[in-house]
């Protein structure tokens, strides 16, 4: 495949996600959070499980391992994601909740040691590791660390490790369903699973403040930010690896930042820009090997050293 089109997904998939933080956040006082989260995802499994049926194929869960598939993503990956991302942006801006979830390729590596046997952490990748840590409390604040504030955030990076550890747990079922399908359904398991929080919480679809500007935000946070983004985001992995395809989780809070600042008049401290930038060299530590490779150059390990 060429470059060319490696470089439209990942823009696309930076812009589809980047742009879901500002359309949460201009709609997020006047629809109950956990309610918001789960009309996001009924949306989006409407539309996939509409899009699957009609392709046919090997759409259908057959196998324990698709089960188990769905499940995880539908409890790690969808739901509790949603459900802490969507709480937490009521208190943080568009571009400080796409930077807390850029710690995600930071915390993947730390579940992998767990639970998959062919992974391994050296000392320098914990450092890197630490760098990641270092950047979300740099983002944070250590006052807030220590003293408990910082809610909004904390929330959002709760809900970066849910993804974290779904995706690695979902990596060890081995699921044999296409991505695009299992996806769907997932989405259609999480639904269920966030309506009952949001009834559990008290929400109710007569809180909403109906008008026009909701129905949109609504639609394109399930539409274009949900149903047509995870499509992108699994055709840049396929394309460009999972290295290179996960960079995107670089550039999101990019387009978080500017769209925040155009649409909604948000802006972003130093210390987020700070953060972000120790958040970056943790992810370059740990991914220095795969990072070498797509620069064309090479790191030598220990043993290979004079």
């Amino acid at each position: 495949m060429s470059r060319h089109r490696t470089l439209v997904l990942f823009v696309a998939a930076a812009v589809l996600f980047g742009t879901s933080f500002v359309g949460i956040k201009a709609a997020i006082g006047a629809i109950p959070p956990v309610l918001f989260a789960a009309f996001r995802v009924d949306v989006a499994a409407v539309v996939l499980l509409t899009l699957v049926a009609v392709r046919g194929g090997y759409w259908r869960p057959r196998t324990r391992a698709d089960v188990l598939g769905i499940l995880v993503s539908a409890a790690f990956v969808l739901g509790a994601n949603n459900v802490l991302l969507f709480l937490g942006q009521q208190n943080a801006t568009s571009g400080a909740a796409a930077v807390m979830y850029s710690i995600l390729p930071i915390a993947s590596p730390m579940f992998a040691v767990f639970l998959l046997d062919d992974e391994r952490i050296s000392a320098v990748d914990a450092v890197g590791i630490l760098f990641g840590l270092a950047g979300v409390v740099v983002i944070v604040g250590p006052q807030s660390v220590l003293g408990g504030g910082s809610v909004g955030q904390a929330l959002v990076a709760g809900a970066a490790l849910s993804v974290a550890f779904g995706t690695v747990l979902l990596k060890r079922v081995a699921p044999t369903i296409g991505t695009i399908p299992m996806t769907a359904w997932a989405m259609a398991v999480a639904g269920v699973g966030i309506h009952a929080v949001s009834l559990g919480l008290g929400e109710l679809p007569s809180q909403v403040a109906w008008s026009p500007t909701i129905v949109a935000a609504i639609l394109y946070v399930g539409m274009p930010a949900t149903a047509a983004a995870y499509p992108v985001y699994f055709a840049l992995l396929a394309e460009a690896g999972p290295v290179r395809g996960n960079l995107v989780a670089y550039a999101m809070p990019i387009v978080a930042t500017l769209s925040g600042w155009a649409f909604l008049g948000e802006s972003i401290s130093a210390g987020t820009v700070l953060g972000f930038g120790v958040i970056v060299s943790g992810f370059l530590l740990v991914h220095r090997e795969s990072v070498a490779n797509v620069l064309g150059t090479r790191v030598k390990r220990p043993a290979e050293t004079e």
